[in-house]
């Protein structure tokens, strides 16, 4: 299944979530109506259930009501504190925020690992947690939006995983986090919340029943409100797993095919079979030694299960009731065969993670992901069984790699690499360096009078980070335009941490610098675009679906496939009469070319964002079309408008494309 598929039955899946939640607040309300006429009768000292008139009138219609604004409420409630993405769901489940600038060895491996990932798929690099007090192998990836996404993994994934095993495991989460298949998981807790709270309704009343005595006295007739609480919160606690049984139902029908699709991409992502492998072996392998394997001990863990890597919680339930398909069936999905499980013990720091190169505390590992180069098969591994059924399209558009067939090898790069300075990775990871190094991307020398005037906006905006800035300055006009995006992407994270009135100066000064010089050139739009995407305070919010067919959109396309083949020069219009004559999704003529002059970016930006409101599965012709312009010999210039593109809607950067950024 490809990404864009993907996102059209995570459309229809919302539509059959909804429904399963009506039906089980439908059954949460009935068995409370039953438990209401129970009590009624028990309190007037006996009468039967058919007889209707012993009932006050309108009597189950309140209780009805007043059952349908608690599961209501208590869903808005944990929506609403939710509200923060990812960072609330990591400090849900006990999770602590990882200084990124941690000499920490096992902390440094893993940031290593995920900035490796984050600049290997070209996605703004997550934020990282730590649960320090589960010592089971798990690890999960939250957030409403790649952009503002965050990654958790326990003190056991860290204590017990060598760097291929956890790099297998970053590569799953990478993997939900490219699906979209965050917003949809922290949706759900808030959703499930609604009908899983009876039960903690039904707790508390028993707590108090227990704790205060009797206020009837001896001759009254009928219970007393003690024995009332404790019946009432009995039933309800009762009635409270039929919640958390059509909530085990719900995530179940969410999560258990997208844990496949995970997991083949995670060896598609590393090329490496046995590091998302080795990590399920030894969860394997850990539960059979002390039942720990991928078990959450967090109170919240229930409400999480769906959203780790393994169970987080043991469960009666099992088969279509269970969040995540048994660690046997995925292994043997990944092999191809049934395989042993793997011994689990903590694996000591000298011997693991002391072997992480410190001189790159500010930078990256010693050992990056083999991206280039490889292939998805060793020795033992069937290939042809990695996605199981999640993916039968020979020409997929993968999440990472793009347009190819799901055993494509990548070929090598052929560019040397070029490496970011150690002291502009540390810098990106400082928020208000950080700042300064967006203001230095954007600083342009070459023309003096523009140049004193963004000096002067500095000194007037940001006094303190102006000397900062052109220090900066110094080294990243020194180094490839191929680095500006990747150091962008380093920058996100420490970038996010901002507060609002931060991220707005930091805008409006980014704003002020480019128009010094009157113009707005490509690179500017690419910068304060992937920006806009990745700090609005909308950049999270849903974006309705109002185009099915890119047919809809003629002019709009027109302009972006004309901004393209301006990266040709003067074969722009040529390349784009080329590509607008194949094209069959859209009709498009040789007139309908935009001349450079003709570009307003003001326009590029609307039409972005009415593409961005197109069908999932209507992207996928559009981004090809791009492809299509760019052709065989990707400048600089054309996969960074392609990336930015991508960004702006909503969609995965093809991996032809992410290729051409030869940075480490």
């Amino acid at each position: 299944m490809n990404f864009f598929e993907h996102q059209d039955q995570a459309h229809r899946e919302s539509k059959k979530l909804l429904f399963l939640f009506l039906l089980a607040v439908v059954a949460i309300v009935v068995a409370v109506n039953f438990v209401a006429a129970g009590l009624w009768i028990w309190t007037k000292g006996g009468g039967h259930f058919a007889a209707v008139h012993v009932y006050p009138k309108g009597y189950f219609l309140a209780i009805s009501i007043v059952t349908i604004l608690v599961i209501a409420g208590g869903s808005l409630f944990q929506m609403a504190q939710l509200k923060d993405g990812g960072d609330a769901v990591a400090e849900m489940a006990g999770g602590r925020l990882v200084d990124p600038n941690s000499r920490d060895r096992q902390e440094r491996r893993l940031l290593n690992i995920v900035e490796e990932m984050a600049l290997a798929s070209g996605i703004a690099c997550p934020k990282v947690y730590i649960l320090d007090q589960e010592e089971a192998i798990n690890a999960f990836a939250a957030g409403y939006h790649q952009n503002e996404a965050v990654v958790a993994v326990t003190r056991g994934t860290l204590n017990r995983l060598n760097r291929d095993e956890l790099q297998g495991v970053i590569g799953h989460e990478f993997s939900h986090i490219m699906n979209g298949d965050m917003r949809m998981n922290v949706k759900l807790i808030g959703v499930l919340f609604g009908i899983q709270m009876i039960a903690g309704l039904g707790e508390i009343l028993l707590n108090w029943g227990a704790r205060f005595g009797s206020s009837r006295s001896r001759d009254e007739k009928g219970p007393s409100i003690q024995l009332l609480m404790i019946a009432l919160g009995a039933a309800l606690f009762a009635i409270g797993y039929i919640g958390i049984f059509c909530g085990r139902l719900i995530k179940s029908a969410v999560s258990r095919q997208r844990e496949y699709l995970a997991d083949a991409s995670a060896v598609q992502f590393t090329r490496n079979p046995d590091g998302i492998g080795g990590a399920l072996k030894k969860i394997g392998g850990l539960t059979k030694v002390n039942q720990c394997g991928s078990r959450i001990q967090n109170p919240n863990a229930e409400q999480l299960s769906h959203m780790f890597l393994g169970a987080a919680k043991p469960s009666l339930l099992s088969g279509m009731f269970a969040t995540h398909p048994p660690i046997e069936t995925r292994l043997e999905r990944l092999y191809g065969r049934p395989v042993d499980f793997l011994n689990a013990d903590v694996i000591a720091q000298e011997s693991e993670a002391g072997q992480e190169d410190m001189s790159n505390a500010m930078g990256f590992a010693a050992n990056p992901i083999p991206w280039t180069g490889g292939s998805a098969k060793a020795e033992g591994i069937n290939a042809s069984n990695l996605a199981g059924d999640v993916s039968n399209s020979a020409m997929a558009f993968h999440p990472q790699f793009g347009y190819q067939a799901p055993d494509q090898k990548m070929p090598a790069a052929e560019a040397p690499k070029t490496t970011i300075p150690q002291d502009i990775r540390g810098a990106a990871r400082d928020p208000q360096a950080a700042s300064a190094l967006v203001y230095a991307l954007l600083l342009d020398r070459a023309d003096a009078k523009a140049y004193q005037v963004q000096i002067d906006v500095l000194n007037r905006s940001v006094p303190h980070l102006c000397a900062m800035t052109t220090l900066f300055l110094e080294q990243t006009e020194t180094l490839s335009r191929a680095t500006r995006l990747p150091i962008l992407d380093l920058a996100t994270p420490a970038l996010r941490s901002l507060d609002i009135d931060q991220k707005k100066q930091m805008m409006a000064v980014v704003s002020r610098l480019i128009i010094a010089d009157q113009t707005v050139t490509q690179a500017e739009f690419v910068l304060q675009t992937i920006l806009e995407r990745r700090l609005s305070e909308t950049s999270g919010r849903v974006v309705p679906l109002r185009y099915g067919k890119l047919a809809e959109l003629p002019s709009q396309t027109a302009l972006i496939l004309s901004l393209m083949a301006h990266t040709h020069g003067e074969r722009a219009q040529a390349v784009f009469s080329e590509v607008a004559n194949r094209l069959q999704e859209v009709s498009l003529q040789s007139s309908d070319f935009v001349a450079k002059q003709g570009i307003d970016y003001f326009q590029v930006k609307q039409s972005l964002a009415q593409l961005n409101q197109l069908a999932p599965l209507a992207k996928p012709f559009l981004i090809r079309a791009l492809l299509q312009v760019a052709g065989e010999q990707f400048e600089v210039d054309a996969v960074d408008l392609i990336k930015t593109i991508c960004a702006a809607i909503d969609s995965p950067v093809p991996e032809q494309v992410n290729q051409q950024y030869p940075v480490n």
